[in-house]
Order: structure tokens, then sequence, then C-alpha cells
């Protein structure tokens, strides 16, 4: 279980700093950003939790607002996954869990 809760919590937090860097790179480089190489790493990473995210959200939420949508979804993902391991290190023991 701890594996599980360990693999949810690190998955979570890669999109969440592919996100923030697709984000901060996309404010960098501006109407140029198509041309750059780790933009587009960090586009591949991101585009297909947007799709999902197009898929489970009401199509009244505009799609300039999904990166939001998906910020809020991966961090409840997060910290659900740390609330659960920190549970689980407290039942188990902390010896048990590093």
């Amino acid at each position: 279980m701890l594996f599980a809760l360990q693999t949810v919590k690190m998955l979570a937090e890669i999109a969440l700093l592919a996100l923030a860097g697709r984000a901060v790179l996309g404010w960098m480089t501006g109407p140029h950003r198509a041309g750059n190489a780790v933009w587009r790493l960090f586009d591949v990473m991101v585009n297909l939790l947007l799709r999902l995210t197009r898929r489970l959200t009401p199509r009244r939420v505009l799609d300039r607002h999904l990166g939001w949508v998906l910020l809020f979804w991966l961090g409840a993902v997060w910290m659900l996954a740390t609330v659960g391991k920190i549970r689980l290190c407290l039942s188990i023991g902390v010896q048990q869990c590093r």
C-alpha cells in the first residue's frame, strides 16, 4: 500500500512540475514557444492530462481555464496521497516507512 501511495504522489508531483514549467516557459517565450524543444516536451507531458480534464469537466468550463482545473485536480490528488502516506506511516511505524 505504501508503494502505491508513493507512486501516486510521485506522478502527481511530476505532472504538477511539468504544468508549472509549461506555464513559466510559455510566459517567458510568448508566441514563439511552439519552436522551443523544452516547450514541446512539457506539452507532450501535459496534453494527455488536459484532454482528460476536458472530458471530465462540463462544456461551460472554457478551454483557457483547463490548466487551472488540472492544477486543482493534481493538487487534490497530491494532497490525498500525502495524507494517506502520513496516516499509513503513523499506523505501521515511521521506521518502516523509510
